[in-house]
């Protein structure tokens, strides 16, 4: 019996339906009664009741199925928000028109069958569908969101009394998704004192019925007036500068500090709890406001084919990312690295679901099942006949080629790599390009390029002069240059962390070596608007904000974990190793600075420009000078014959040391 009763009480879509259904019967019924008594000031006599009577049976029939029509029955109670509202209104406005053609129109013009339904038919008011339509919109729009004003209200001094009290810094579209999703939960962690917002417009204002309380130079006293545990910053485009300030304030008041990550696929953007992150070092190093032209990267990738080299590597993976939010026609991911297009494929699954749907074959590529949107292909640039396999069988429009080595005193040891990979893989991807008619070739190149005192940075620029040479066919070179991302693979940061889990000490070149950097996504996203601005033969440079004394970085890490510099964990200065500097440049002397269509990205003018031929006979020497010495010294002294500056920096071009500092 006990069951019986449990099965009949619990939910589900049918009760739903059944309990709606006979609901809005007697609904209907009590709106079209109270039209009546309205429209006759509450005296209804008996002819007035024959009208009632008469118009009953199409009020409920026309409504019921316009309410099925318009799926108002598949509504989820707790969840009714403003588009459910709508089509509420939007049902109700159409059953009110469909009763008046039928009850004005129809049946006068039908005077058999209206004598036949109701014998001596009378005319209905014409003002019972208005008085009607207005009631029946209150009644119907009041019962489906009860349950949630009831739950919210039952639940509003439990969220009190178990949740921590949060403050959103941001009231736009962002902090309201943060809100919404907050307000859903059954049991919340979080329970919101209001927003935080330096629009003036907005102060005052109140979204889902919290209030924003002030601009953002009063965030210490809300946060302490209104005893704030948690702070949520939901503004995605927040600057470095602001976001320190907001650190710097909040950090000593609050237990924790959350962020929103970047939005990659803003065509669907999607935000919630569980998607906030503590916020990290690299925010408040190298996060800057970046501001890109949305619409013209959108016309430059839509329904292309991309091909991405390096796509395992920290900017190529972040390139593959942020390009598939511009709608291409397929991304094509190239990588020597198997695991690393493996753990690809997992992470773009869950940031594009929609494009995992189907999976097909690509004719001319043996082997390769691969999901609609995204081609898997490992492979290596130094390989001519895979390289160009690839090519015919995908024949991208696009080619972004981050395959690099970039690691500055590996490459002091293994400079025939560094020539193999960051040379001679770019010629044959340049090569190939031209052949298979690419419209746009960019090619990352870094700021080291610039009077270059290490293998790694002198391959880079010849790199660049190897694109430059390839230009005035039909397809566009453009080399887009930029100094340190913050948290990519053998950087600074990752490494200052394990010596910071390791108890220290976080080791350091020279107290005043200085770096460029920018978080990755701000850098990518300026490749992006690089490669629709830059034209054939440019190189164009990423505006990376000021340098950053590397000491600085060591000292704000090891306050953001809790500790204090040269006491709790000591930081060591270990001197420069081969081929660094104590600052990088972004421009030789030669080299004119030139302002684009962007305000981050100028252009490198430089009048030095070698032929193809020249080029080809350069790698020829450099391909002569592998096999003769195993030692890499030829390949240094080529180095720095042909790349302009190498040779004032040769003192620094020596075997790598064992020391392990850090820039």
């Amino acid at each position: 019996m006990k069951k019986k009763v449990l099965s009949i009480l619990t939910p589900s879509p049918a009760k739903r339906l059944s309990f709606f259904f006979m609901t809005d019967v007697l609904a209907l019924a009590a709106t079209l009664y109270l039209s009546f008594q309205l429209r006759f000031d509450f005296a209804m006599d008996a002819e007035r009741w024959r009208v009632f009577l008469y118009a009953l049976p199409f009020f409920i029939v026309a409504k019921l199925f316009v309410f099925g029509s318009f799926r108002v029955y598949r509504m989820t109670w707790r969840y009714v928000g403003l588009e459910d509202m709508l089509r509420i209104l939007s049902a109700v406005a159409v059953a009110e028109l469909v009763l008046m053609v039928i009850m004005l129109l129809l049946l006068p013009e039908m005077p058999g069958l209206s004598r036949r339904l109701h014998p001596g038919a009378p005319t209905l008011p014409r003002s019972i569908f208005l008085i009607d339509g207005a009631l029946s919109i209150l009644f119907f729009s009041g019962l489906r969101i009860s349950k949630r004003v009831v739950l919210d209200i039952l639940h509003k001094n439990l969220k009190r009394r178990n949740c921590r009290k949060t403050l959103i810094i941001g009231a736009g579209d962002t902090g309201e998704m943060i809100l919404r999703d907050i307000l859903r939960q059954k049991r919340p962690e979080f329970c919101p004192v209001g927003f935080i917002d330096n629009d003036r417009n907005k102060i005052g204002c109140s979204i889902h019925g919290l209030r924003v309380l002030s601009g953002m130079e009063s965030l210490k006293e809300v946060i302490t007036v209104h005893k704030v545990e948690l702070v949520i910053i939901a503004i995605p485009t927040l600057g470095r500068k602001e976001l320190k300030a907001i650190f710097d304030t909040a950090r000593e008041l609050v237990d924790s500090i959350k962020i929103v990550p970047r939005i990659y696929d803003f065509h669907q953007p999607t935000i919630n709890l569980k998607s906030l992150e503590e916020i990290k070092i690299e925010d408040l190093i190298g996060r800057q406001a970046v501001e890109i032209d949305r619409e013209s990267v959108t016309r430059f990738i839509r329904k292309k084919v991309v091909l991405v080299t390096g796509a395992g590597g920290s900017i190529g993976s972040e390139i593959v990312r942020q390009v598939a939010a511009y709608q291409p026609e397929r991304v094509v991911l190239f990588d020597i690295d198997e695991t690393e297009l493996h753990n690809m494929e997992m992470a773009l699954r869950r940031a594009y679901p929609r494009y995992f749907r189907a999976r097909k074959n690509v004719p001319g590529v043996a082997a390769m099942n691969t999901p609609e949107k995204f081609a898997f292909v490992v492979g290596d640039v130094r390989n001519r006949e895979r390289v160009n396999a690839v090519m015919r069988a995908y024949r991208p429009d696009i080619v972004y080629h981050a395959a690099a080595y970039k690691h500055v005193p590996m490459m002091e040891s293994n400079p025939e790599e560094a020539v193999r990979v960051n040379m001679f893989g770019t010629y044959e991807m340049a090569s190939a390009a031209v052949a298979h008619v690419v419209k746009k070739f960019v090619m990352i190149s870094s700021d080291k390029a610039v009077r270059p005192t290490s293998v790694m940075g002198a391959t880079k620029r010849m790199a660049e002069n190897i694109c430059r040479s390839f230009g005035g066919g039909d397809t566009s070179f453009v080399s887009v240059r930029f100094g340190n991302v913050l948290g990519s693979r053998g950087s600074v940061l990752p490494l200052f962390m394990d010596q910071l889990r390791a108890g220290g000490p976080l080791t350091v070149t020279d107290k005043e070596v200085k770096r460029y950097f920018m978080t990755i996504p701000e850098a990518t996203s300026l490749v992006l608007q690089a490669s629709v601005i830059g034209r054939c033969g440019e190189i164009l440079v990423l505006d990376m904000g000021k340098p950053v004394r590397i000491a600085e970085l060591a000292e704000e890490l090891i306050r953001l974990n809790g500790l204090e510099p040269y006491r709790d964990i000591d930081i060591e200065f270990v001197g420069l190793r081969p081929g660094e500097k104590l600052y990088e440049e972004i421009f030789t002397n030669e080299e004119i600075q030139g302002a684009s269509a962007h305000e981050k990205i100028f252009m490198a003018r430089n009048t030095r420009r070698h032929q193809l031929g020249e080029i080809e006979r350069i790698l020829g020497e450099f391909e002569d000078g592998m096999e003769m010495d195993g030692s890499g010294e030829t390949l240094r002294m080529l180095l720095r014959k042909y790349v302009e500056h190498m040779a004032e920096g040769k003192g620094h071009l020596r075997p790598a040391s064992s020391q392990g500092g850090i820039y």
